[in-house]
């Protein structure tokens, strides 16, 4: 995936709104007013981080190269990513969407 691509697929999601909020080189997607994702725009390679589930987070790491701890961020809670091609596209939106439902509002069932 490019920046292009990461965009388009944080956007095509319900609520998200994109900003850059820490300067020119850094965009960032939140939904409900939570960061769920942020993409350096300068650093080559590409890289973003993605919140996720602490024990999830240290068992990709373990597993795929391409993951590390979040760079500057919480590292219990939050990922690096570089997709350099070392796992499919399909992979790297399953990390969005996780990062993406663990921050998005959840609905309140209504009251029987």
């Amino acid at each position: 995936m490019d920046i292009e691509q990461i965009r388009n697929y944080c956007l095509s999601k319900p609520l998200v709104e994109e900003g850059l909020p820490f300067g020119p080189e850094t965009l960032v997607f939140k939904v409900g007013g939570k960061i769920f994702l942020l993409a350096s725009l300068e650093s080559t390679p590409l890289r973003f981080n993605v919140k996720c589930n602490p024990a999830l987070a240290e068992e990709l790491r373990e597993q795929y190269p391409c993951v590390l701890p979040g760079y500057h961020m919480n590292k219990k809670h939050w990922n690096t990513i570089i997709p350099d091609g070392s796992v499919s596209t399909t992979q790297l939106k399953e990390w969005i969407d996780h990062s993406y439902m663990l921050v998005a509002p959840k609905t309140k069932k209504a009251k029987e």
